[in-house]
């Protein structure tokens, strides 16, 4: 009888190929669950104007978490161009469907190790080991953006703020806006998660790299927030460091940091570094993770061209998966999972093309399997 229900998003692109992959271990693991298939992508995207249908918010809010493959996004004024002829004109507006599951659930917390393997000739160094905490639904992501500039909207940060002054003869429709959005809930809530991965873990350090010196209100409150709650773990030191200065530092002195946490779009621009000193984006797991729910996914992208080639790297999807085993709290499956992949790595026997091998996503993914 099934434990537990995880729903199955493929998504598009070379989602497909991963999650047909990361089904090869969790069969072999014999986890206890169900997978309700769950449409989402940009197939939905063009015949129906919602890569995120309400019918798929519903099936979610049954299940225990979420497993996502990947899935295909495009500016604005290109999404609208491919909509099927009956939904061209009709006020659809394309947004990001995975940045939509982040706020809907609250999934506030962005998990992103980047651990490297030994015998991955793509490391960087073959002991590193951090981990990026990005906040999840704040920020620059948050989705508060203007195009035009509304004249109340003008009108109001005007008055707030004087250096508005400097646009008072830009019009409107030359002007776009996004606002990034930090609450003392939100900062509070990330740098708590950072700190207690590190305490659960055993990492020594826990690093906020933020731009304090010039977004002094935004990034100013997350420093803070940091230093408070630094009071509680007394046996993790905290460090600050400018997000510009994380970026140099992760690559002279990979080894100084473990856990790192930040906000929206730093994360996501610091975790793409991080991962490429493992080996790349084949080998960036993520986690989004809420209070009661959670969403698995490889960071990488849907590279459309490579659809159905199966010839994309699932390490990153494998590793995602080992995340959701510990989520689920099935440590020995995590643990047994690591293992065997760190395995196939070191062996350097069955590998795809990215990290030179000649095996397809499926053989790599039986090659796990077999250790198992």
């Amino acid at each position: 009888m099934a434990k537990y229900r995880i729903a199955w998003m493929p998504g598009d692109g070379i989602g497909v190929d991963v999650m047909g992959a990361a089904r090869i271990v969790l069969d072999k693991l014999a986890l206890a669950a169900e997978y309700p298939h769950a449409d989402i992508g940009w197939h939905f995207w063009r015949t129906e104007g919602d890569p995120l249908p309400p019918r798929t918010l519903e099936l979610l809010k049954t299940c225990n978490c979420a497993l996502f493959g990947a899935i295909t996004s495009k500016p604005r004024d290109e999404a609208a161009a491919e909509l099927i002829p009956d939904l061209q004109g009709q006020g659809f507006e394309y947004r990001s469907p995975i940045v939509r599951l982040r706020q809907l659930f609250d999934l506030y917390v962005n998990l992103r190790p980047c651990k490297a393997y030994a015998g991955n000739p793509l490391n960087f160094r073959d002991d590193i080991d951090l981990i990026v905490f990005r906040e999840n639904t704040e920020g620059m992501y948050g989705g508060v953006e203007y195009h035009p500039l509304p004249d109340a909207l003008r009108a109001a940060l005007t008055a707030h703020n004087l250096r508005m002054d400097r646009y008072k003869d830009v019009p409107a429709d030359e002007i776009a806006v996004t606002l990034r959005i930090i609450t003392q809930g939100g900062a509070r809530r990330i740098v708590r998660a950072a700190f207690e991965y590190a305490q659960k873990f055993g990492y020594p350090t826990v690093t906020i790299s933020e731009k304090p010196n010039v977004l002094r209100k935004t990034s100013g409150l997350m420093v803070r927030a940091a230093r408070a709650m630094a009071q509680a773990y007394p046996a993790i030191t905290l460090q600050e460091t400018n997000i510009d200065a994380q970026m140099v530092l992760a690559l002279r002195h990979p080894t100084d940091y473990g856990v790192l946490v930040t906000s929206n779009m730093f994360g996501d621009i610091l975790s793409d570094l991080t991962a490429e000193l493992v080996g790349g984006l084949g080998f960036a797991p993520s986690a989004n993770i809420g209070d009661g729910f959670a969403v698995f996914e490889p960071t990488h992208g849907s590279a459309p061209s490579l659809a159905g080639q199966y010839t994309a790297n699932p390490m990153a999807m494998l590793i995602t998966v080992k995340l959701m085993l510990d989520w689920l709290g099935e440590a020995e499956k995590a643990a047994a999972l690591d293992a065997a992949i760190a395995d196939v790595i070191r062996a350097g026997e069955v590998r795809t093309f990215d990290f030179g091998g000649t095996h397809t996503t499926l053989e790599v993914a039986a090659a796990v399997a077999a250790r198992l």
